[in-house]
């Protein structure tokens, strides 16, 4: 009934303009054909682009009519790029949790709508359409950490999405890279980086075209000390694309993107370390690294002028490695009296195999004197990933994954075979008003062997099946020429994760009937602008997760008190985001903004809680329906001025987060460990600017944490280590790019 209300409430509002389909006032059939251009032409990238944009209704055989979309052009971001400052490079997108956690520059952890952040794996990532993710069944974390140089725009689709790119709550996240210069047999680009606590970033890319031959490759290096003592980060990534036309309908693209990085983990602290001193260090031997390599190839083919047929194979190959000490915060990494030297270390190893190969048919058609579109395809994933964990480390303090007995503690192997069919039809009813019913059908199987040294492998659950039949409908209504109303329903699951399956200790046991979290997504709002000077996106959501995992305490028959990992809650969340800018004044030069003052904000509030619940206190069963889900702030606002100048952009920023719990019971004060307690609110004020010296330099600079504002976003359990993490303090940075 609620979204029958949404739905309707559409039919009726005022009445406008422009036909449905018109994309910055042009008419249909321009934009349609637009969406099937394989010869477009790149001479430079976009300048001056301040404000979020959204995605046309159908792009790249995809169908976004409908749906909460936002776009981020980089050269428009005032923001350090080169460390990847999330509340920079989202500022304009309500709700964007950015969870600090394993040192600037490394990965970007995020989430929207009351999900969990961690390495932003409630999303479909992807890089140029390619998915990202290290394991969608088994690790779904992005690994896999690009230059953000390298990034021209950044895509972003809500949840309702999740019927076309795969059945995530998050949505999807696409990292477009650049493209070459297209006019030229070569190019040249290099950004140079550097700023405090030892950072020191090179980006360098070479690109052109030569006869139906387009090329493009980057290489990147990146260091930093860290703000924290123990903190080191060494970074490298390197890219290459070549794209084929053999014809103006059909074109072939191979790509090979690979990052890696060894980052050395300071360790957890407990609040009174953090209070003494946010800068100190617990471990000084502990080191993460991760080496992933994405290659894919695809076709692209433009079979007739109303029908685009679209092949993409990929995969997600490499290595998550940690060698650590793992303890709390409280207990120290000392050397023993007895042996002189420090306790081995665990090392860790995971090793993805992923593949993926998906066949994409979009059709355009006429009904009713109208134009329609339909887009279908078939998505295959065989994904193998092998688990090494508790394996004996050496006693040093360097990074070195070599292990003293062959035997890990846990030697175990995930494989899923998943295949998914997915159709979605974009409908026009009137020249204003549109719908999308779409429907997608997961089937698959998630099997794993291998052994746990303390736990009966016959009590492991060895297949979970994934049938899960998802429906959805989004819809639209143009008022006017610039404006429109949007609402949708999309249902999602998330799969059972490998760290769900693994119990923790002899403790505990696992249901071997696990069932995956299933629920879905709702929202409507409305967005535009008004003659220029007013941008807005305000909408309400709601998102509801049924089967979460979690804990239960249990005792056997012979009276044996064990933890049962199970499903033990359902959780709503509902909330409003708000997208406002308001350009006070504005010039224009040769149709391009060459002068503007403006005013945003982008503020989100959640009410997220649990339905039905169950925790651990103290080995017994608390009820915890009404209170909210960890880790979800009830405000987030980012707000701020933005001046343009001919060549000077600046923009001074305001980013505010309130409290939020670290466990499902709600717990206010802190542990002595530092694992439970309430995560206090904080703001932070930071100055950018961007100065573009002709039309081949570009000047960089700004502070970010102006307060040296001291404080830490999370309260993690797993990786990096359970406790407090400092996030940065005050630093500049400066950066000099030079394209020829």
């Amino acid at each position: 009934m609620k979204l029958l209300y949404l739905l309707t409430l559409l039919t009726i509002l005022s009445t406008g303009a422009r036909h449905a389909v018109a994309q910055n006032g042009k008419p249909e059939k321009e934009k349609v054909e637009k969406v099937f251009d394989l010869n477009e032409v790149t001479v430079g990238e976009r300048k001056n682009v301040i404000h979020t944009e959204r995605l046309p209704d159908v792009h790249n055989t995809y169908i976004t009519a409908g749906k909460k979309s936002e776009v981020v052009q980089m050269e428009g971001v005032n923001g350090n790029i080169a460390e990847k400052t999330g509340r920079q490079i989202f500022a304009k997108i309500p709700g964007v949790f950015v969870y600090d956690m394993d040192g600037s520059g490394n990965q970007v952890n995020i989430s929207t709508r009351g999900l969990d952040p961690h390495r932003s794996w409630e999303y479909n990532i992807r890089q140029n359409g390619i998915i990202t993710n290290s394991d969608m069944y088994g690790y779904p974390a992005s690994h896999y950490s690009p230059a953000m140089e390298s990034i021209q725009r950044v895509e972003l689709v809500r949840g309702t999405s999740s019927l076309q790119y795969g059945a995530q709550f998050g949505g999807m996240i696409n990292y477009v890279t650049k493209g070459p210069d297209t006019s030229k047999a070569f190019s040249f680009e290099t950004i140079n980086s550097v700023g405090s606590f030892g950072l020191f970033s090179s980006y360098n890319a070479i690109g052109g075209k030569v006869g139906k031959l387009t090329y493009q490759a980057y290489y990147q290096k990146r260091h930093s000390d860290g703000y924290r003592k123990n903190a080191r980060s060494d970074a490298q990534s390197q890219f290459v694309s070549l794209t084929y036309e053999f014809s103006n309908s059909l074109r072939v693209k191979a790509e090979l993107g690979r990052s890696e990085y060894v980052y050395q983990i300071p360790g957890p602290l407990t609040d009174a370390m953090f209070a003494q001193d946010p800068r100190q260090s617990t471990r000084s031997r502990n080191y993460f690294n991760p080496d992933i390599y994405v290659p894919s190839i695809v076709l692209d083919w433009k079979i007739s002028p109303d029908t685009q047929l679209k092949l993409t194979t990929s995969g997600v190959y490499g290595a998550r490695n940690s060698v650590m000490f793992d303890a709390f915060a409280n207990v120290p990494d000392t050397i023993s009296r007895v042996t002189n030297a420090y306790r081995a270390r665990q090392v860790d190893i995971d090793n993805f195999k992923s593949f993926t190969t998906e066949l994409r048919l979009m059709h355009q058609y006429h009904f009713m004197g109208l134009r329609n579109v339909v887009s279908g395809g078939v998505q295959y994933m065989h994904n193998k990933l092998r688990r090494r964990q508790l394996g004996k480390g050496t006693t040093g303090s360097d990074f070195d994954l070599t292990v003293t007995d062959a035997q890990f503690g846990r030697d175990m192997y995930m494989t899923t075979d998943n295949v998914a069919l997915f159709v979605e039809n974009l409908i026009f009813i009137t020249t204003r008003l549109s719908f999308s019913p779409g429907v997608r059908v997961e089937k698959g199987s998630t099997d794993m062997t291998g052994k746990i040294t303390y736990y009966d492998p016959q009590n492991l659950p060895n297949t979970i099946r994934h049938s899960f039949p998802l429906f959805g409908i989004s819809s639209q209504y143009r008022i006017g020429e610039s404006s429109r109303a949007y609402a949708g329903f999309s249902q999602a699951y998330r799969p059972v994760v490998f760290k769900d399956i693994i119990p923790g200790s002899v403790l505990e046991r696992v249901d071997k009937n696990l069932k995956d979290a299933y629920g879905y997504n709702l929202e409507a709002g409305i967005s535009g602008h008004v003659r220029d000077r007013l941008r807005y996106d305000i909408g309400l959501f709601q998102v509801m997760i049924n089967h979460r995992m979690g804990t239960v305490a249990m005792k056997d028959d012979a009276g044996t008190a064990y933890l049962y990992r199970t499903t033990t809650g359902d959780s709503r969340t509902r909330g409003v985001e708000a997208y406002i800018e308001y350009s006070l004044f504005k010039t224009y030069e040769q149709s391009v903004p060459a002068t503007e003052l403006s005013f945003f904000t982008s503020t989100s509030y959640f009410d997220a809680k649990y339905v039905r619940g169950t925790a651990v206190f103290n080995g017994e069963n608390r009820v915890i329906d009404g209170n909210r889900v960890e880790g979800v702030p009830t405000w987030i606002s980012r707000n701020g001025v933005q001046l343009l100048y001919k060549k000077l952009s600046v923009t001074a920023q305001y980013s505010y987060v309130s409290s939020n719990y670290a466990n499902p019971l709600n717990t206010v004060e802190p542990s002595a460990n530092g694992t439970i307690g309430k995560v206090p609110g904080y703001g932070l004020l930071d100055f950018n600017a961007t100065l573009r010296l002709g039309k081949a330099y570009t000047l960089r600079a700004g502070v970010n944490n102006i307060t040296d504002k001291q404080y830490f976003t999370k309260r993690p359990t797993m990786y990096p280590g359970a406790g407090i993490w400092s996030s940065d303090g005050r630093s500049f940075g400066i950066s000099f790019g030079i394209k020829i």
